[in-house]
């Protein structure tokens, strides 16, 4: 990013865009590695996972009750192993590609080698800020649930009021509120890594960022779930299911494609939430004093931090 912190603020969504496809270019080979050993594990197993459950639940409606326990574990064990994988390099990818962003915004040497070694301490971060969203999700979840009960109540009663009303609920909790948290979850990982907080605080700082910029997050988020929804049904349909009408070399084909636009995809993502941090701190005037950035980044490697504290960061006039 070539531009000064004070022109930052007034980037729009394409000009985001193009600062993080910009920023692979500045070294190549640690976002090469980066993709490779990270994000290109994370892509695949998000869309491979269905090739293994769905033939374990054609199994269990086949089976009788003995043999449909036995599936059930083999089911739960494997989508618990996927959900463990998912999380952990879903963190990881999070703090290499953002502590390597913030690497080259403050000059300092970037390898794949440094990104690696910061990792372990900004793990524990990002964990702790992941716990207190899970916990924020848990409560959007529980409200989401029962707005699908109030909808199936509405439609038992035949009361096209209470139909209505629970209808633009799951519309707006979706759309607005899962979208907006969504938006909060990532701004807030960008956090917990560039700055001396984590876990609440870094979700309330994360907050604070957003206002005045909800409404680019909301596309950039929104646009990221929609292309990652059209890549998975689409997966879905002709890898998956698509058995009968399409061919195996077809299957493999379209899948290898379809995970290497998911790679891109994840990858542009973390980009993004990376210069969006920065656009927000400018649009808030909220200075970044390169130096004190510089240090933090050297605390991650073991490096000797200066006494004067990074907070600095946060309050400086543009």
């Amino acid at each position: 990013m070539d531009l000064a912190n004070e022109e930052l603020q007034f980037l729009s969504i394409t000009d985001i865009l193009k600062e993080a496809t910009s920023i692979p270019k500045q070294s190549p080979k640690a976002f090469y590695l980066i993709t490779l050993t990270l994000i290109f594990p994370l892509s695949f197993v998000i869309l491979a996972h269905s090739l293994f459950t769905h033939p374990l639940y054609t199994q269990i409606q086949a089976s009788d009750a003995r043999q449909a326990h036995h599936q059930w574990t083999l089911l739960f064990t494997f989508q618990f192993c996927y959900l463990i994988f998912v999380f952990v390099f879903s963190l990881l990818s999070t703090a290499a590609v953002v502590f390597t962003v913030a690497s080259l915004y403050t000059s300092k040497p970037v390898s794949y080698a440094s990104t690696m070694a910061a990792i372990p301490r900004v793990f524990k971060r990002l964990f702790i800020t992941f716990i207190w969203v899970s916990l924020l999700m848990i409560t959007y979840y529980a409200v989401f649930t029962a707005a699908v009960v109030l909808l199936i109540i509405a439609v038992d009663k035949q009361s096209p009021l209470l139909f209505f009303f629970a209808l633009v609920a799951i519309f707006l909790l979706f759309v607005v509120v899962h979208v907006y948290i969504t938006a909060l979850w990532h701004l807030a990982s960008v956090v917990s890594v560039l700055e001396p907080v984590y876990g609440f605080a870094a979700m309330k700082k994360s907050y604070e960022l957003l206002k005045g910029k909800s409404k680019i997050a909301s596309v950039l988020v929104f646009v990221y779930l929609a292309i990652c929804g059209v890549v998975s049904v689409v997966f879905g349909a002709v890898v998956v299911h698509g058995g009968e009408t399409y061919g195996v070399f077809s299957r493999i084909v379209v899948g290898g494609f379809l995970v290497g636009v998911l790679v891109i995809v994840n990858l542009i993502g973390l980009l993004v939430q990376s210069v969006f941090y920065y656009v927000c701190k400018s649009y808030h005037h909220q200075g970044i004093d390169k130096s004190a950035l510089y240090d933090h980044l050297g605390g991650y490697l073991g490096e000797y931090v200066p006494l004067k504290s990074s907070i600095q960061m946060e309050n400086l006039d543009l």
